[in-house]
């Protein structure tokens, strides 16, 4: 049995539970939350998963992506601190997690969480989470990387300002820079419900910015 942030995973009886209730999760959806509690606080390959969950079954990193914003959605992980993705490569279990004996733990309780949204994830969705992806810089000079980058640093300081945002840290957002990208992935992998891009235009003392924020669960502009 294993423990992190108010949670219990009882590995026996398959069940995730907080103190007053059991967590329903799919059977391979509880599968990948268990290989990743069990392998804490380091990279466990998407290639690693896939093989552990699904052996001698050839299924699409789909799968995978779907069962871990399963897991994230039921323990309330929209910002990322508990199940971390290292873009194109996997997963990191970055809760601190302790093993106890059955013996030590409560008796499994009876209840089942309620059907709709978890205290924790419900606040989560209360406070919408944003992701500024790094601006593109269309000035045609590469020394100018550094403009768009400072305005794409300065959108993300002030948004943090506001209590009512979640938002997503610089460090995440900016391993995209430069990379095709598919907005509703990018709002998978980093928990954010809304991702803001641009684009920085800089020609003598004249400087032009545009902004778009897309619902990265619809793909559409807002």
């Amino acid at each position: 049995m294993f423990r992190f942030e108010g949670y219990t995973l009882d590995v026996g009886r398959n069940a995730l539970r907080t103190a007053d209730c059991k967590v329903q999760l799919r059977p391979k959806t509880f599968e990948v939350l268990r290989y990743l509690v069990e392998n804490a606080d380091r990279l466990v390959t998407k290639e690693e998963l896939i093989k552990a969950i699904w052996p001698n079954v050839v299924v699409t990193d789909g799968s995978l992506t779907h069962c871990v914003s399963e897991i994230r959605q039921a323990i309330g992980d929209s910002s990322q601190t508990i199940i971390a993705t290292v873009p194109r490569r996997g997963y990191r279990f970055a809760a601190a997690v302790s093993r106890i004996a059955p013996s030590a733990a409560a008796a499994a309780p009876k209840a089942e969480c309620p059907s709709g949204p978890s205290p924790r994830l419900q606040s989560s969705l209360d406070q919408p989470s944003v992701a500024v992806l790094p601006f593109a810089n269309l000035s045609g000079d590469p020394q100018q990387d550094y403009f768009s980058d400072g305005i794409t640093e300065d959108i993300t300081t002030e948004l943090s300002r506001f209590s009512e945002l979640i938002v997503i840290a610089r460090n995440s957002a900016f391993q995209y820079k430069g990379k095709a990208i598919d907005i509703r992935q990018v709002g998978q992998d980093l928990g954010a419900r809304y991702v803001l891009e641009g684009s920085v235009r800089r020609s003598g003392d004249r400087i032009r910015i545009t902004a778009q924020l897309i619902d990265a669960v619809t793909g559409a502009h807002r």
